[in-house]
């Protein structure tokens, strides 16, 4: 895909992040991870996390940047898991669970991914990394890898 085609795409999400009905606003976070790298779709992404009205959007827009299993969407639940009120850091923290409690080495994986993030420029994201590591650490993963694996 060219980058036109590309940022049309997140100009078009982040037009549907604007909707009034929440099960838009969901549709256009799971939309937008997979654009999270695309500086305009960054802010959308936070403020989608940390949805006002309806804590569906958050879970599922934290879901699909976790999903990512990468520092960009690891970056943004943890700038958001920062700022989140108890509610929020809750349904975060469903997220977390939901993508890393089957397969061990995909925890493992995400814990490596977030450490650097803990020596971020911005606050947030360091404060938020070091959160996000220790729900990934609390998890009792189902699949745990073998020294086989």
């Amino acid at each position: 895909m060219n980058n036109e085609a590309r940022f049309a795409a997140v100009a078009a999400l982040i037009g549907l992040a604007g909707s009034r009905d929440y099960r838009d606003r969901a549709d256009a976070g799971s939309g937008l991870a997979r654009f999270a790298e695309v500086a305009d779709a960054r802010k959308t992404l936070l403020d989608l996390v940390l949805d006002t009205d309806d804590t569906f959007v958050t879970r599922t827009t934290a879901e699909a940047l976790l999903r990512r299993q990468d520092s960009v969407g690891f970056a943004v639940v943890a700038a958001a898991l920062d700022r989140a009120d108890a509610n929020h850091a809750d349904w975060i923290h469903s997220a977390v669970l939901a993508v890393f409690e089957v397969f061990g080495r995909d925890r493992d994986a995400a814990v490596r991914e977030c450490a650097p993030l803990t020596r971020d420029a911005d606050d947030h994201v360091r404060n938020g990394a070091n959160q996000l590591i220790e729900m990934l650490a609390e998890i009792n993963p189902v699949l745990v890898p073998t020294e086989n694996d």
